[in-house]
């Protein structure tokens, strides 16, 4: 369970000091989603305390503080999806705390409802679903200070609002966001036991000698030493991924896929198409450097992944949800100049 940070009512002065403050007087725990699934613990901490310098979060793992399913952990353990993680009472500058209340912890009487800043697919008491652009992060942190869901509390909607999971800051498409307990604590239970059913859209290089193919590789999660993700196929240690892939239109330089991923591993179309010779276009991690940056000369500026279609249970009502999010038109703009 994900507490919010910082709450004011949990909030108080450290008498020690005049320069800090204690973001919460109470122990917090978090569950492990799949989105932090092989994190290691220091990076982890890092993105749920932001702006906790790294001495600190080490001096608390060191201490044992910080606990993994009630057992001491080191700072390079390893997540795995599940594990409750116990997260001490944490001091953060009085400045960044005061920022973080007064953009995120705003009591309902003190916001002012603004209009919702990306197209909304569906929206109830328990859900919001958008249609997130390309280029947002879903999160704060990791170099970006402001995302999609500080932007969302900005609004107002809901005094809970939590992603129930992620995609790319590059990819465009279909995002959940849970506006009750209940609802996050059930899709997150739905992920991990692969309810949903997730369906992209992609622009590759290359031209396929398939019109179906499943790719079945697979995935190693790491970090590079300034903790930026990167994955490979690794038949010794991957986890196991399937990506079902579809021809929909082909041109003689490019081809436009629908994918359907089966796991649901970080980088996993990116990856598999590369894997097969078919690179996305504008994919900076795992695409064709020079390709791309000739394509920014035909307008091309994003990475050509589109979250188009999720079907999944409501999670309260049980009800099926079909969503579907259509491309935007950077990405729909490229298809009509192109195709």
């Amino acid at each position: 369970m994900i507490h919010n940070l910082g709450a004011t009512s949990n909030t108080v002065y450290n008498p020690d000091s005049q320069n800090e403050r204690i973001v919460s007087a109470q122990v917090r725990t978090v569950t492990v989603t799949e989105a932090d699934d092989g994190q290691r613990l220091d990076n982890f901490l890092a993105k749920s305390l932001k702006g906790a310098p790294r001495s600190h979060i080490q001096r608390i793992i060191r201490s044992g503080e910080v606990r993994i399913n009630g057992a001491r952990a080191t700072f390079d353990s390893r997540l795995v999806l599940g594990q409750v993680v116990r997260i001490p009472p944490v001091r953060l500058a009085a400045r960044v705390e005061q920022a973080l209340e007064s953009k995120f912890n705003a009591t309902p009487s003190q916001v002012t409802k603004k209009p919702i800043p990306f197209p909304v697919l569906f929206e109830d008491d328990h859900l919001l679903v958008i249609n997130k652009p390309s280029g947002v992060a879903v999160h704060g942190g990791s170099g970006v200070a402001f995302g999609v869901i500080e932007q969302l509390r900005q609004c107002g909607i809901s005094a809970f609002l939590e992603l129930a999971h992620r995609i790319d800051r590059d990819t465009s498409g279909i995002l959940l966001v849970a506006k009750r307990r209940p609802a996050l604590v059930k899709l997150q239970e739905q992920l991990r036991d692969s309810v949903w059913k997730k369906n992209y859209l992609c622009v590759v290089a290359g031209i396929p000698d398939f019109s179906q193919k499943d790719v079945k590789m697979p995935l190693l999660r790491t970090e590079t030493a300034d903790g930026e993700r990167r994955v490979r196929v690794d038949e010794i240690k991957g986890q196991f991924a399937l990506s079902r892939l579809r021809v929909l239109r082909k041109t003689t330089e490019f081809a436009e896929l629908q994918v359907r991923i089966m796991t649901g591993r970080t980088h996993q179309i990116r990856v598999h198409c590369a894997a097969v010779g078919l690179p996305l276009l504008g994919d900076e991690k795992y695409g064709d450097y020079e390709l791309n940056k000739s394509l920014k000369k035909r307008q091309l500026k994003r990475l050509m992944l589109h979250a188009v279609r999720l079907e999944l249970p409501h999670p309260i009502t049980g009800e099926i949800m079909t969503l579907e999010a259509a491309p935007p038109a950077d990405y729909s703009g490229f298809i009509c100049a192109n195709f």
